[in-house]
């Protein structure tokens, strides 16, 4: 399904590119706070969706260049390894370390972020998953 928009068509790849910086930041922000991966992931999620609509399930998977499956599978596996470094060193699973540099712009990096990037990945990938197959159909 697409929309014969000229309005819609125009904006949709600059509207694309907007969501995509501002999920960025959502995540980024967030990495010390619960929620960044999971609103991040939705935020690009619906610039893909809107992109969607405008033009057609097919441009917007030649737009992702990857399949939303392999985005949701690494992000489980970077979501789950993200607890694996406590489990090595006998701690509690999940137990949040962080590299003891700050990076500037981004803040500290540590297990945290490393799982919001995993829910970040996953959400993307299962609601692309969801949003594309059932446009294809």
């Amino acid at each position: 399904m697409n929309v014969q928009s000229l309005i819609l068509r125009t904006t949709a790849g600059f509207l694309l590119i907007l969501l995509m910086v501002y999920s960025i930041f959502i995540l980024l922000r967030g990495h010390n706070e619960p929620g960044g991966g999971f609103i991040g992931g939705l935020l690009i999620a619906a610039g893909f969706a809107l992109y969607a609509l405008a033009f057609d399930a097919a441009a917007a998977r030649r737009l992702l260049r990857i399949d939303p499956r392999l985005l949701l599978g690494v992000g489980l596996l970077i979501a789950a390894a993200s607890g694996a470094r406590a489990l090595v060193l006998a701690e509690p699973f999940m137990q949040a370390w962080w590299f003891p540099v700050m990076i500037p712009g981004v803040g500290k990096i540590g297990t945290v972020l490393m799982f919001d990037i995993g829910v970040y990945l996953t959400v993307l990938g299962t609601a692309l998953q969801i949003l594309l197959t059932l446009s294809e159909e």
